[in-house]
């Protein structure tokens, strides 16, 4: 209606994250159990410090196969055996990978939680590893990454880590590895992989639901108990930039209609004390619709039908990264946008409003997010996997709602350095090449769908 004036926002109703409790087996596995009495089922998620980050960089990939591969079978039950049992138990299997950890989960109702676990222990500790399976899933990663040659946005990302962190480094490569990796890897690396990986004092077994935790940890036991494998240590990860100045990377993708973006920078661990403000300052720069980023390119330029910013958090080093997808024509002037847009949040303290709208929006979401006992056991794993305190949960919305805008301020001119800023374009070569040159951002350096030099 004309005239009408926006509802003012009610006080943040109190939340509490569901209370855990933790027990070590005999075996080293941790047991964490979250009592949730809202309806008769329970989540079990079994997770193991055995993420991309353990792969050896000449072997990135084999974390992510491994994970997939656990799905296809055990040493006493066939694929579509172990499909069958857990579907008549009235759940399924999923696996899964994060740079951080690898899982494997299925949700049943409570009374069925022992019966689960067992088999969870069966896929966690004795995988098959079929040749054939394995041989399959290779060949899938393969075409996928040819078919990620072929399209801008894919390719995009892969460039992206390729001309931020240093070669050398895990995280130059994608999670689920590359083409020459990827082709090296065998039902022996997915094997050696898991022994050395996916062991019980590397891995945790979170249970939330309709449970007693007494009982868990006793059913637990019972399943686990005789998996008793010592593993070994993960490999160290070269944290470095590939560039030390900023540079722009064209990534030719011939006749292309659009160019796609991607800007940023090596940046600070998840656990950097400033990670709550520098959500703040995403939130605004670019992590909502109205973010500044967003509004500018398409609402102010109609450059895009979207434009964000992100922080892709890992353990030991992650990347801030504006990204976005322009008409071939505007691809320079979408840039200098971009780039103003970080100096502007570098140079001012952000408005009131604005502080506002992303402290409003970052505490309003937060407690939405953990409505299902899947949800509250993802949520635990990320919490370990990253090695987050206890109360993390219980903390976060008053620890985001204390940030000021001197915060916003001081972490934008701390963590965003324009200096060392990547520009990857992936576009047409020949249509955008003369306007990024133009802009005086850094040097121009074209490279072919594989990230080949083709000129200096």
């Amino acid at each position: 209606m004309a005239g009408a004036t926006r509802p003012v926002a009610g006080a943040r109703r109190p939340y509490r994250f569901p209370d855990t409790e933790r027990h070590v087996l005999g075996n080293g596995l941790t047991v964490h159990v979250a009592r949730l009495e809202r309806l008769p089922v329970a989540t079990a998620l079994l997770m193991a410090d055995a993420g991309g980050e353990c792969d050896d960089v000449g072997g990135a990939g084999a974390a992510a196969l491994t994970a997939d591969a656990l799905a296809e079978g055990t040493k006493r039950r066939d694929a579509v055996a172990l499909t069958d049992a857990f579907e008549r138990l009235g759940g399924e299997l999923a696996t899964g990978v994060t740079w951080t950890y690898a899982e494997c989960s299925t949700t049943v109702l409570s009374p069925r939680l022992g019966d689960a676990l067992q088999l969870l222990a069966e896929v966690a500790s004795e995988p098959a590893f079929p040749e054939s399976e394995v041989e399959r899933l290779r060949q899938e990663r393969l075409a996928e990454l040819l078919q990620q040659r072929t399209e801008p946005r894919g390719l995009a990302d892969d460039m992206f880590a390729r001309f931020t962190f240093a070669p050398e480094s895990r995280y130059a490569c994608a999670e689920g590895g590359d083409e020459a990796t990827v082709g090296g890897l065998t039902r022996a690396s997915l094997a050696a992989h898991h022994a050395r990986f996916i062991v019980p004092r590397r891995s945790r077994l979170i249970v939330t639901g309709d449970v007693d935790p007494g009982l868990v940890v006793q059913l637990a036991e019972q399943a686990f108990g005789g998996w008793q494998v010592e593993g070994g240590t993960a490999p160290e990860i070269v944290v470095g930039a590939a560039h030390a100045e900023r540079g722009v990377h064209l990534v030719a993708k011939a006749d292309a209609p659009q160019s796609e973006l991607r800007i940023g920078h090596l940046s600070v661990p998840r656990t950097h004390p400033d990670f709550h403000a520098l959500s703040v300052m995403n939130a605004i720069l670019g992590g909502l619709f109205n973010s500044r980023i967003n509004l500018n390119l398409r609402e102010r330029n109609a450059y895009t039908y979207g434009a964000f910013t992100s922080f892709d958090w890992r353990r030991r080093a992650s990347a801030f990264e504006a990204s976005t997808a322009v008409r071939s024509d505007v691809t320079a002037a979408a840039v200098r946008e971009i780039l103003d847009e970080i100096d502007r949040i570098r140079a001012e303290r952000v408005s009131a409003s604005e502080l506002s709208l992303a402290v409003d929006y970052l505490t309003g979401v937060f407690p939405i997010r953990f409505e299902t006992t899947a949800a509250i056991a993802d949520a635990l794993a990320m919490r370990e996997g990253f090695g987050l305190p206890d109360d993390y949960y219980d903390t976060y919305r008053e620890r985001i709602a204390a940030v000021s805008a001197d915060d916003v301020l001081r972490v934008a001119q701390a963590h965003l350095e324009p200096a060392r800023l990547q520009v990857v374009a992936v576009g047409d070569a020949k249509g955008v090449r003369d306007s990024l040159a133009a802009l005086g951002v850094g040097a121009v350096r074209e490279y072919d769908a594989l990230g080949r030099p083709t000129s200096e």
